[in-house]
C-alpha cells in the first residue's frame, strides 16, 4: 500500500490497513473521511462491532501488523494495559 500522510491523517492510515483505535481494538479501517478531520472507520477485529470510528488526529491510531491481530485477541485487556503504561512514558516491553 502507498503511504500517502496528510497533516490530518499523520500516520497515512488507509483503507485496508489494521490500526489500533482508543480502546485498543484492532481495527480494519472501511472509510476513510478526510471533509471531516479524517475520521477513520472500520470493524473491530475483536468483536465484530462498527463503526468503530477515530479522529486520525486527535486520537492517535496507529498501524498494527496483521501478524500480532491474534495475540492481541487472546488477551486484549493486557494488551491495553500495556498499551497505555507506554503511552504513558513507562516503556514496557
Amino acid at each position: 500500500m502507498s503511504e500517502t500522510t496528510t497533516p490530518g491523517n499523520p500516520n497515512g492510515i488507509q483503507v485496508g490497513d489494521i490500526y489500533e483505535d482508543c480502546s485498543f481494538h484492532p481495527v480494519l479501517c472501511t472509510a476513510v473521511d478526510e471533509v471531516a478531520g479524517t475520521v477513520l472507520s472500520g470493524v473491530s477485529l475483536i468483536d465484530g462491532s462498527s463503526p468503530r470510528s477515530c479522529d486520525a488526529l486527535y486520537c492517535g491510531p496507529v498501524r498494527i501488523p496483521v501478524e500480532e491481530v491474534m495475540a492481541i485477541k487472546q488477551d486484549l485487556e493486557g494488551y491495553a494495559r500495556r498499551r497505555m503504561e507506554e503511552l504513558r512514558g513507562g516503556g514496557g516491553t
